[in-house]
């Protein structure tokens, strides 16, 4: 099966870390390592799209055995320019098979990439792949954003997720197949404008939850951040936590 993902190229992981700096602050990641380093006990954990090593870095810094998987070459050589001990297999995250240990006590994916994968059976073939990883009571964890939809008013074709001073972002949604694409436009240090675009699936929580049945996974928890604020209808994300059953 060919993956459905966007690949990100040389130029855009290059540049990941810069465009998505918000995303490495102490407030938002300190959270997420918090929380995924408390799951996965004394590890192994695996990373599906570990991309630069956002998460995975500061986890093998608190001593944690950390392996990824990841679709792009470009991203993995940042990772690994960083920190070259840290084992990642290249690969489609729905399919591919990391390398030793052979299972894990955590396997997880954030910040939204699962929607990357833009056809409901790749996103049910990273469950299972997901499950195949997982030692018994082991737990699958996904941080994803559930979609705007109910902020669209009739007739409007794009809902805001981000309007600040350098950077601008719509998204757009088919409702009849789930897809959706990500608009940017970024004000560059020189002053000139960059527009690009991303790809998704969205899928909503209970979804994924037949997703993680079809697995052979139970739902253990969801709240609505990492800090462990209650799920309610009108949050805008999700940590989601699936355990594989203990057998006998």
């Amino acid at each position: 099966m060919a993956s459905s993902s966007d690949l990100w190229d040389r130029e855009t992981a290059e540049r990941f870390e810069t465009a998505s700096a918000a995303m490495f602050t102490p407030e938002v990641l300190e959270p997420a390592v918090d929380a995924l380093a408390a799951l996965a006990g004394p590890g192994p954990v695996l990373e599906l799209a570990i991309g630069t090593g956002r998460v995975a870095i500061p986890l093998l810094d608190r001593g944690l055995d950390v392996h990824g998987i990841e679709l792009s070459q470009p991203m993995t050589d940042v990772l690994h320019r960083k920190r070259p001990d840290l084992p990642v297999t290249v690969g489609d995250m729905a399919t591919i098979t990391a390398g030793e240990p052979a299972t894990f006590a955590l396997v997880f994916v954030v910040w939204n990439s699962l929607g990357n994968v833009r056809t409901q059976d790749e996103q049910v073939e990273v469950f299972r792949n997901a499950a195949r990883h997982l030692a018994p009571g082991g737990r699958f964890v996904v941080e994803l954003w559930v979609p705007g939809i109910r902020r669209f008013p009739p007739g409007q074709a794009a809902v805001p997720f981000d309007v600040s001073a350098g950077h601008v972002g719509f998204d757009t949604y088919d409702m009849a197949t789930q897809q959706g694409t990500s608009h940017h436009y970024t004000h560059e240090p020189d002053g000139s404008l960059r527009y690009g675009t991303s790809n998704f699936r969205y899928a909503w929580p209970a979804e994924l939850d037949l997703m993680a049945r079809l697995a052979g996974m139970e739902l253990e928890r969801r709240t609505a951040d990492w800090q462990g604020t209650p799920f309610t209808g009108d949050s805008e994300g999700h940590v989601s936590v699936w355990r594989r059953p203990v057998r006998g």
